[in-house]
């Protein structure tokens, strides 16, 4: 079972993302693309049970400009599964 990120829209500062086999527990985190540095906020930590769904993400007034992605990390804080790159403006 093989966990996926999709990044699906960001519009007004709020990320849409749906996920495959991520069980509960799991963190999704923003990494900038540029650094490869995982930003400490947001994080969205997945609750339900069932390994499929949906996540919005708001993104706070600090994350500036640029290329970013979305890391999907285990309970064990490793990385699983990564959304393809968008940017904010």
């Amino acid at each position: 079972m093989n966990p996926v990120l999709y990044f699906v829209e960001l519009d007004n500062r709020i990320i849409s993302a749906t996920y495959r086999n991520l069980m509960i527990g799991a963190k999704v985190v923003l990494v900038d693309k540029t650094s490869d540095q995982q930003l400490p906020d947001p994080v969205a930590t997945v609750a339900s049970p069932v390994p499929n769904g949906m996540l919005r993400i708001r993104l706070p007034g600090t994350v500036k400009p640029g290329a970013y992605y979305l890391k999907a990390l285990n309970g064990h804080g490793a990385g699983v599964a990564q959304s393809v790159e968008f940017y904010v403006g």
